[in-house]
């Protein structure tokens, strides 16, 4: 039975850390025996716990992407910190392989573990930003002939690899997936959360589902929301989630205030953070993302499985998900008219939504599947501790290829 240890470099819950619980909740037990490490701080042990999962608990790692040096060197002395706290729940633990849950995870595996023989691989589930420090994460990935990459869309692994044609022969795409028997159509739900917020039937509702925060772009959607309600007046903006950190309270408070300075509120539902995403998504007629950034997004698949059009920003691997007016409806980022525009169509055409919400749900059961996701990752975890390169010493450096993605 191989022994996996998975990290975790925060305790808050993301769609990262929604998708690592899936990963421990199906992972085959008969094959794998997995560990978590994580901090104790926020809901993720909590939720964890509900899988069965042994938890080792660590300090948080401090660390953003950042451009001022005072912060960048508090953020070097909290990674040196958890990388040797790492270092010892690994040789506690002894795993054949250790899984990092995000590029700053893998940072931190992949050095906490020079000189022992773990097999680390990297999950990428978002988009690089840009940083003068992308050469040196790079480097450091490229460096260790034990570290594979796992990236969630080609987008991310593109970049990811940027110019650094090497890890390209360590890296595969294995796409995100969501759970069917938890997200589909459900008439119901959709009657029992429009009662819930006093929403009448025949009121077009758009909704916005994911943390409050700027990149997520719910501060642009409200300010554009009246101009929906002059062609539709009985229109309502649902918006599902919360803040997470400092600067996103902040940007809450943004959010309630320009609700009220447009006079809005009593056409904008704040719901904050739910458990009940799947019924939420069902009392929508358009679930907008309007992000800046996304490499597979789980709420877009969520959506698509509950059978809702969704209008989305064509960013990142979101055009690996969606095609155009097949799928699903794509905008360029930062647009705001295309975005309204898309938005009234939609709502003006019911029947182009539903047309587009039928061939989503045929895209997401065919490719998105939790099925697909677990094959694939279970041949993956195999295949990489049986590869004979993992075994060579931490000093060796791999041949720059410029071998194309499997």
């Amino acid at each position: 039975m191989l022994k996996i240890l998975f990290y975790n470099h925060t305790g808050q819950v993301g769609g990262a850390e929604r998708l690592l619980l899936t990963l421990l909740q199906r992972l085959d037990r008969s094959r794998f025996a997995p560990v978590l490490v994580c901090p104790r701080e926020g809901p993720l042990q909590e939720l964890a716990n509900q899988t069965g999962v042994k938890i080792e608990t660590i300090d948080g790692l401090k660390a953003r992407f950042t451009w001022r040096v005072d912060h960048l060197l508090r953020y070097l002395y909290s990674f040196a910190q958890v990388m040797l706290e790492l270092r010892k729940r690994v040789i506690e633990v002894n795993p054949g392989l250790l899984h990092a849950n995000s590029v700053r995870a893998g940072l931190v595996a992949t050095v906490a573990t020079f000189g022992l023989q773990q097999r680390v691989v990297w999950h990428v589930h978002d988009l690089l930003p840009r940083h003068p420090l992308n050469p040196f994460i790079r480097a450091i990935a490229w460096s260790s002939q034990r570290t594979r990459v796992v990236a969630v869309a080609r987008a991310s692994a593109d970049r990811l690899v940027g110019k650094f044609a090497g890890l390209r022969n360590r890296l595969t795409i294995i796409p995100n997936a969501i759970d069917a028997d938890k997200f589909h159509a459900d008439i119901t739900a959709r009657q029992r959360i429009r009662n819930e917020l006093k929403i009448a039937e025949d009121a077009p509702v758009i909704g916005m589902v994911g943390r409050l925060t700027p990149s997520k772009g719910q501060l642009e959607l409200v300010r554009l929301f009246p101009k929906v309600l002059t062609r539709f007046p009985n229109a309502r903006l649902v918006i599902a989630g919360a803040p997470a950190f400092n600067k996103e309270y902040e940007y809450a408070q943004l959010l309630e205030r320009t609700i009220g300075d447009l006079q809005i509120a009593n056409h904008v539902l704040m719901l904050g953070s739910r458990e009940d995403v799947a019924d939420i998504m069902q009392s929508l007629d358009v679930l907008v993302v309007n992000s800046a950034s996304e490499a597979c997004s789980l709420v877009i698949l969520e959506a698509m499985a509950c059978g809702k059009p969704v209008l989305a920003t064509s960013t990142g691997g979101t055009p690996e998900i969606i095609e155009h007016r097949k799928t699903g409806w794509l905008v360029p980022w930062g647009n705001q008219d295309a975005l309204i525009d898309g938005i009234l169509n939609l709502i003006h055409q019911p029947e182009l939504g539903r047309r587009l919400a039928d061939e989503a749900r045929r895209r997401v059961a065919s490719t998105f599947s939790l099925e697909r996701l677990m094959t694939d990752l279970h041949r993956f975890y195999l295949d990489t501790c049986c590869d004979p390169s993992a075994l060579e010493a931490e000093t060796s450096h791999a041949k720059i290829e410029t071998a194309d993605f499997a």
